[in-house]
């Protein structure tokens, strides 16, 4: 049995598309996960089951929540390693700066230089961007709420044919010890 952390996108927030985590739970119990478990209200679920195929599990659990609430909502799923991974090959200094100076972009594939060729990293400085797998790391001083940065960075043209969904380091942190393997 693997622990995931599914992320689903823009779910309550902005008072739209509300999806109760305890509804959540449920829906993802009765697609057989056991060890359910949510993590604030905007989208972080951990599970734990023997399928591995993340594609399919996140397709699964976006096709049920539009079953029963009637709106789509794309879903990531990773596992503690590849979170882990993330974490550790952060290129910005993670201890020495505010959670909320720091956040994380996961990508539903490999992304490459060229698709954030049109932004000028160096006008938007001191506000940085650096490319993981199959995410980007955002430093933005002032918040994601102010960053001109994270504007440019969500702009469809630049996430086109990607599911993207973005989380704070401490949420980063939370999913990599909410899915570590139990002792």
């Amino acid at each position: 049995m693997t622990t995931y952390a599914a992320l689903l996108r823009g779910i309550n927030v902005g008072g739209g598309r509300k999806l109760p985590m305890a509804e959540l739970r449920t829906l993802m119990t009765g697609l057989g996960h056991t060890g359910v478990r949510t993590h604030l209200q905007s989208g972080q679920a951990v599970f734990t089951t023997d399928d591995g195929d993340t594609q399919s599990l996140a397709e699964r659990l976006s096709r049920v929540i539009e079953e029963r609430f009637g709106f789509a909502v794309d879903v990531l799923v990773r596992d503690h390693a590849y979170l882990s991974a993330v974490a550790e090959a952060c290129p910005f200094p993670a201890a020495d700066l505010e959670a909320r100076q720091l956040h994380v972009t996961y990508f539903s594939a490999p992304v490459t230089p060229d698709r954030f060729a049109e932004i000028d990293q160096a006008a938007r400085l001191p506000e940085e961007f650096r490319l993981g797998d199959r995410c980007l790391y955002l430093y933005a001083p002032d918040g994601l709420g102010r960053s001109k940065l994270a504007e440019q960075l969500a702009r469809p043209r630049i996430t086109k044919g990607l599911i993207a969904t973005s989380r704070n380091w401490n949420t980063v942190l939370k999913l990599v010890e909410l899915t570590a393997p139990q002792a």
